[in-house]
């Protein structure tokens, strides 16, 4: 027992001193490594990496999705020059209509102008000598209002007037059971019939668009007249008289108390002095006027309509 524990010390002391170099060279290291780190500045230096690690640390989903990106926009470029550029289209110089300007003159000096513009209107120039061409614009309004009231105004008549005047058939004195009773001459309607065929020779297209060009003058002069509505409707109630005459079913005989002859039937002498005008035309006269305003008439209302529009 007593030989064991000097044994046991002399070991320990061993141990102790093999161990006293190596504490030494682990501090050593440290204080390499510190210096070192501080002059760097305290930073890693990062090593570069491969392309084989930059793939692994990627996540595939993003190769994936700039794989598409590429396919997409090189789809785009493909099919760009598929989509037809808009194609501008230039018109064509002869196919614009350019509507003359006219200046027209005064009210006091339009005859000049209307005159010139009538033969435009009829085949039938021979039959102008019908009309009368002093004060035409004024005569025409004058007469076309009081017509559209059955009023007539002879005295401002835009139409000579018949060279053959009004008669009787003396033969037929007391045909209907008295002696101052007589029976309506035909003959008395062919005094009309230049007028109804300058009114059929007139081209109703033409007649309309020369009405508009010189509708300012015809609205002056319906201004003096005391009117500040528009001339175009009077003109349509003046048509529309004559298109809703109708022909008298009864005897158109006529009597005669005074210098002046009357209807015998107090149902044709009771209407207005217009109607009784559009009587004397004839049946066959009144038929023609009555084709012929009715094609003015819709071509005027056209024309209106696109100038509303």
């Amino acid at each position: 027992m007593e030989n064991l524990e000097p044994t046991e010390q002399v070991e320990q002391g061993k141990s102790e001193k093999n161990s006293g170099p190596l504490i030494i060279f682990i501090v050593t290291l440290i204080l390499v490594a510190v210096a070192l780190w501080q002059f760097s500045g305290g930073k890693t230096e990062k090593r570069p990496m491969d392309s084989s690690e930059l793939l692994k640390d990627e996540p595939v989903t993003k190769v994936a999705q700039l794989s598409q990106n590429l396919e997409e926009e090189s789809d785009q470029m493909e099919l760009a020059p598929l989509i037809p550029a808009p194609e501008v289209i230039k018109p064509n110089v002869a196919d614009i209509v350019i509507e003359p300007v006219v200046t027209l003159p005064v009210l006091d000096e339009s005859d000049s102008l209307i005159q010139a513009k009538l033969p435009e209107l009829t085949w039938r120039n021979e039959l102008l000598s019908l009309l009368i061409t002093e004060d035409i614009i004024r005569r025409f309004v004058v007469f076309t209002d009081n017509f559209a009231q059955g009023l007539l105004a002879y005295e401002h008549s835009p139409l000579t007037q018949p060279k053959v005047k009004f008669s009787v058939d003396e033969d037929t004195v007391g045909a209907e059971g008295s002696k101052d009773v007589w029976k309506w001459n035909t003959e008395n309607s062919k005094r009309f019939d230049l007028y109804v065929d300058l009114l059929r020779s007139v081209d109703s297209t033409t007649l309309v668009n020369m009405y508009f060009e010189v509708k300012p003058l015809i609205d002056e002069a319906y201004s003096e007249l005391g009117y500040e509505e528009d001339f175009t409707y009077t003109l349509q109630d003046a048509v529309t008289r004559v298109l809703d005459m109708e022909l008298p079913k009864s005897s158109m005989a006529l009597t005669r108390t005074s210098v002046m002859y009357k209807y015998q039937d107090p149902k044709l002498e009771g209407l207005a002095d217009s109607d009784k005008l559009l009587l004397r035309l004839g049946k066959e006269n009144l038929l023609i006027i009555k084709s012929v305003l009715l094609e003015i008439n819709e071509k005027l209302s056209k024309k209106i309509e696109e100038k509303i529009n």
